[in-house]
């Protein structure tokens, strides 16, 4: 019954996407984005075609859509725009300008006296974000390497990896830790491949499938990941980033087999499509709450996210492309290297 009902979600959020980008309604994507000061932050995005700025409050702790107070942003005739705010017994306009830089792109809005950034991000730039790496990465892997893996008590499933190229062909591959097209700046893998434990492996496939009607097939990141790799993300990044990693003590979900990270490409172009974040972007794009950006991009997430529930699959929060199988736990922590296997 639950694969009923999520691929049943999903055959409906396609039937939206197909409307809205025909629709040509699509706002200023310029404008887009996160903008803030002095600890304020809020979020231009756009909604059925329409721009809106939504800010969250600071007593409200929840992360969806509802704990975001909306304001309609308005264009008027003569290229101004005007935000609209609703008060108890009445509605006012205020006036905003957008700050350009010379290649015309956003840079600050103008909200009555006060100035706002936009943050920029390096995606927008065709850069991929890195980190400021806390030790030199020359002796990460040698350090990585001589750790020992922590100990595990229990029962654990017999390892039963298998390569998820060799499951199907349509999966496209971009193993970012195989080069130096990653947030660490260099190659983590000997090898470009991806694998999987078989239950995990044989569910992607079916999700990879059940994409073909909505025009889409899977893009896989990075799958089971040896654990010393998991020690040299932690030891590289800055304590402040550290929640987009897992912390070597415990061992990842990766290093068990038993996560996938992935994103979505056109079957059409076989380019990947905008999720609304770069693959391991360390911002607040990458959650997988985040309400910004455009609707499209937000009902491409949703739809990943609901064909991967149907197999068994739940999001990570903070990372909208990472997916744990339901039965990670199931398998031990293993520091295997690709060509071993």
């Amino acid at each position: 019954m639950g694969k009923f009902v999520n691929r049943s979600c999903a055959a409906i959020l396609f039937l939206f996407l197909l409307v809205w980008s025909s629709s040509g309604l699509a706002a200023e994507e310029n404008l887009l984005g996160v903008y803030g000061r002095e600890g304020a932050q809020f979020l231009i995005r756009e909604r059925s075609g329409e721009l809106e700025l939504l800010y969250k409050a600071e007593n409200q702790e929840g992360q969806e859509f509802a704990s975001y107070c909306s304001y309609p942003l308005r264009k008027g005739a003569d290229g101004s725009y005007e935000l609209l705010l609703f008060g108890p017994a009445q509605q006012t306009q205020a006036k905003v300008r957008f700050f350009y830089d010379a290649a015309q792109r956003v840079t600050g809005v103008l909200l009555g006296e006060k100035r706002y950034g936009k943050q920029s991000f390096a995606q927008e730039e065709g850069k991929t974000f890195r980190i400021q790496p806390q030790l030199p990465l020359a002796g990460l892997r040698q350090k990585a390497l001589q750790a020992k893996m922590p100990v595990e008590e229990g029962e654990f499933l017999k390892p039963d990896l298998v390569e998820l190229k060799n499951m199907d062909a349509s999966l496209q591959l971009d193993i970012r830790y195989a080069t130096d097209n990653n947030f660490m700046g260099m190659p983590l893998y000997e090898e470009g491949r991806a694998f999987l434990q078989r239950p995990a492996a044989e569910a992607l496939v079916r999700v990879n499938q059940a994409l073909k009607k909505y025009g889409y097939g899977l893009i896989i990141y990075d799958a089971y990941r040896p654990w010393y790799v998991t020690k040299m993300f932690w030891d590289a990044t800055p304590e402040a980033q550290k929640v987009f990693v897992a912390d070597p003590a415990k061992g990842s979900r990766h290093n068990r087999g038993g996560a996938v990270d992935i994103g979505l490409y056109s079957r059409k172009t076989g380019q990947s499509v905008d999720m609304g974040s770069g693959y391991d972007e360390f911002s607040l794009r990458a959650f997988s709450w985040y309400p910004g950006g455009n609707s499209v991009q937000r009902e491409r997430r949703e739809l990943l996210r609901l064909l991967m529930a149907g197999e068994g699959f739940a999001v990570y929060p903070e990372e909208w492309w990472h997916f744990d199988y339901a039965a990670w736990r199931s398998y031990p922590l293993l520091n295997v290297p690709f060509h071993e296997l």
